[in-house]
Order: structure tokens, then C-alpha cells, then sequence
């Protein structure tokens, strides 16, 4: 069983415009709404791809009903806790260049008799061998050690826990001063996220990236998978180091992009599959979704189709 895990989901909304003007008004055209959030991204590619999980997080007010129903429309099994305040609304904005615009709120504050009851549900959901996809950012109210405890949680229940998280909530996970808790079986942060985590001057290239990808395997994490945008990606374990250039594809919006990359690679991993296979249905499944409008995932056809293009380089 694969579980995500969305603390903060959101209603997002998708639009073009020709240029976005500041001060002035903007006319939107092409608005497009899906349920959203990187647990739920990952929960609605992993359904694309044939498999099935459970979105957990929290919802609440009249947005966090829309996606529930959104996403039982969509034949996808949920188990959220319900919070006091409502779910946040996104706004997603696409210029003629290509230029992607995002204006994200807050979201609601979630109190601690709320963020116990997901560790309850969480708990009961559980079981060995299980998957837990733990992702996005953390809303009002929440610590940033959430994270670290919710894989704290996985590991105790025999589950391996998978991250895609920046910022304070990512170190509270990863940095050795964290403590000695469990640590995730996958990260997949983004070069200018590991920057930030290790203090560089400057986004790590491919070789670098490797090298910091062994510490955090040092710390205890199991792989980790580095995207790279228009760079292609870079994948690490204890055994194995794969990169990948990024495929040629037309873009309409990278939104999403990140979360097929982690659904694919989990899916994967959930069979059994090693790191070679599942970075090329990653590679593939990341390039597909940039090529979808909104935050809707792509066509496993498609995914198919460009997974043969995938050229990937042994690093080690």
C-alpha cells in the first residue's frame, strides 16, 4: 500500500495569460481547476500509472469538500482529517513565454488536537512493507520538526517513508542534528533545495550532487533523486549512481512535474523494481507532466511512449 500524506493541499487553480502585468489588469484565459497539493499530485499519478494509494492530510471549510469530491470523482480513495479553517486556494499563472507565475496561500492553522488526530489516522492506516509519501509544504500552526516525526511514525509501523519537503521542515528531516531518529528511504529534493541544505554558494552540478547525495546516505537515507528542471535529473543509492538529461518535450506548465517524478519512483520501488528502472520511469513520467495544463497528470500512453527515449549514465 502506498500512502501520501498532503499537510497543506490546496485548490489550484491554472491560467494563461499573454504577459502578466504588474499594477494593471490581467484578463485570464484558460482557467483550470484540479485538486492539488504534492500528496495528492502523487496520489493522482500513481492511479495514472495502475496503482492504487490513499491521500491523508488536511481539509477543511468548502475548498477541502471540493477536493475530496474532486478526487472520489477521479475513483481515488482519501482518508483525510478534517481542520477548522478552510483549505487554501492557488493561483497558477502561464505567460506566452513559458514564464510560470505562482501565488500560493498560507493555508489554514492547523491546531495540535488536529495534527493528532492525523498521526492517529496515520497509525491505524499503516502497516509493514506500506509506502508513506510525505510531501509539500507544512500549513500555519505546525511545527517544522512534523515532518521528521511523521517518519519517526512510518518506521515504528515498519513503512518507509519517502520526502519531498524544503526549508526548515527538509533539515529538521535530514541534518545529522535532527537527532538520531529514522531517517526517509527516498528524498527527492531539487538542486537549488540541496544548495540551501548543505549552505553552497551556488546549485550543485551533477558530480557534486552525487557527492552530497552519499552524505545524506551516510545520515541514514536510503536514495535519493535530485530533479534539475531542464538539466535532467540525478539518482543515488548505497549501490548506484544514474543521471538522465532532460527529454525534449513541449512545454505547457511544469507544475506537477516534481510529484509524477516521486509517484513514478515510489510506484516503482513498491514492485520491487531497482533504482535503473525506476529513474527511467521517473525521467519519463516528470517530462510527460510538463506537458499536461493544470496540475492534471499525464497519459500513462505518453509516459510509454517517452520512457524509450530515457538515455541514462552510470555515475558509479
Amino acid at each position: 500500500m502506498i500512502i501520501t500524506v498532503t499537510c497543506n493541499p490546496a485548490l489550484d487553480k491554472t491560467a494563461t495569460l499573454a504577459r502578466l502585468r504588474p499594477r494593471a489588469l490581467n484578463r485570464l484565459e484558460n482557467v483550470i481547476v484540479d485538486a492539488g497539493g504534492k500528496g495528492v499530485n502523487v496520489s493522482r499519478m500513481i492511479a495514472e500509472l495502475g496503482g492504487v494509494s490513499t491521500a491523508m492530510g488536511f481539509v477543511g471549510g468548502g475548498s477541502g469538500t471540493e477536493i475530496e469530491d474532486r478526487l472520489a470523482a477521479q475513483g481515488l480513495t482519501a482518508c483525510f482529517t478534517r481542520v477548522a479553517e478552510p483549505t487554501r486556494v492557488n493561483l497558477k499563472l502561464m505567460d506566452s513565454e513559458g514564464q510560470l507565475t505562482e501565488l500560493n496561500e498560507p493555508g489554514p492553522h492547523v491546531t495540535a488536537a488536529e495534527y493528532g488526530s492525523l498521526t492517529r489516522a496515520l497509525r491505524e492506516q499503516l502497516q509493514p512493507g506500506d509506502w508513506v509519501v510525505l510531501s509539500g509544504s507544512l500549513p500555519r500552526g505546525l511545527s517544522a520538526k512534523v515532518y521528521s516525526e511523521l517518519v519517526e511514525l512510518a518506521a515504528a509501523q515498519g513503512a518507509k517513508a519517502c520526502l519531498d519537503a524544503d526549508g526548515p521542515a527538509l533539515q529538521a528531516a535530514l541534518r545529522p542534528e535532527a537527532g538520531r531518529g529514522a531517517r526517509p528511504a527516498l528524498v527527492k529534493p531539487n538542486a537549488a533545495e540541496l544548495q540551501e541544505l548543505f549552505g553552497l554558494s551556488e546549485p550543485p552540478g551533477e558530480e557534486q550532487i552525487v557527492r552530497l547525495a552519499e552524505a545524506l546516505l551516510v545520515g541514514g537515507v536510503g536514495c535519493v533523486a535530485c530533479s534539475r528542471g531542464d538539466q535532467g535529473a540525478v539518482f543515488v543509492n548505497a549501490t548506484e549512481a544514474w543521471s538522465a538529461p532532460a527529454l525534449g518535450i513541449e512545454l505547457r506548465s511544469p507544475v506537477g512535474a516534481g510529484d509524477s517524478m516521486m509517484a513514478a519512483l515510489v510506484w516503482s520501488f513498491s514492485l520491487g523494481h531497482g533504482l535503473a528502472d525506476a529513474a527511467r520511469l521517473a525521467v519519463a513520467a516528470s517530462a510527460a507532466a510538463c506537458t499536461t495544463e493544470g496540475t492534471k497528470p499525464p497519459d500513462s500512453d505518453l509516459i510509454n511512449q517517452l520512457i524509450d527515449q530515457v538515455e541514462l549514465r552510470q555515475l558509479r
